[in-house]
């Protein structure tokens, strides 16, 4: 059920959210992918009333922004994660990419520590880090899903955390299961984070610690 990120109000429905984010909200304070698509939706559901201006002008913005979004997957770098991730250098190729990037709208919660310190998503190089898996509006908690096949190792990637199911790396530091205290969970139970694909509501526990 989607909730608004900008008040307490819920939706049965995507299109009833978004028509919420049209009416209730001014674009100022829209993130830029709500922007993006309240306008996709306003301009397929009014059919023609819409005044021609704004929709040629939201075209140009549209085009303006896919290009940017094609650059930054494909160009910078090769397909893989934006944002931390690709900055770092350091965690690797993941197996699978998303695709269809503002076709869904998800969340869930995590939680990462690393030796003991939780890392805090809601600092500014976390936030919109990448279209497909990123967090909004300061909250570092609440994730938010905007793509098909958002795989845990992918979102994991845009943070600049390295994920498998028996290691992370984060920092040019990799911990091993065996030997270091490792743990990587969704809503409790082990998983494989390059097939297991975020879903509504999951919840993502991951712990690397150094034994002493």
């Amino acid at each position: 059920m989607p909730e608004c990120n900008y008040c307490d109000a819920s939706f049965e429905a995507e299109g009833d959210y978004l028509e919420h984010l049209h009416a209730d909200h001014d674009e100022s304070e829209l993130s830029r992918i709500d922007r993006r698509r309240v306008a996709d939706h306003v301009g397929a559901e009014e059919d023609g009333e819409f005044p021609t201006g704004p929709v040629i002008l939201g075209g140009v913005v549209l085009l303006t922004v896919v290009v940017l979004a094609y650059v930054m997957f494909f160009v910078n770098d090769g397909g893989g994660a934006s944002g931390p991730a690709a900055a770092s250098g350091d965690v690797g190729d993941v197996e699978k990419t998303p695709y269809g990037v503002g076709s869904v709208h998800e969340h869930g919660t995590i939680a990462v520590t690393i030796d003991g310190q939780q890392l805090d998503f809601s600092q500014q190089q976390y936030q919109l880090a990448a279209d497909p898996f990123h967090f909004e509006n300061g909250n570092g908690q609440q994730w938010h899903k905007h793509a098909q096949d958002v795989t845990l190792e992918y979102a994991m990637s845009t943070l600049g955390i390295g994920v498998t199911d028996d290691s992370v790396t984060f920092d040019g530091t990799t911990y091993e299961a065996g030997q270091d205290n490792v743990t990587v969970t969704v809503n409790g139970n082990d998983v494989d984070p390059s097939s297991y694909v975020l879903q509504e509501g999951d919840s993502i526990r991951i712990v690397a610690e150094q034994s002493s």
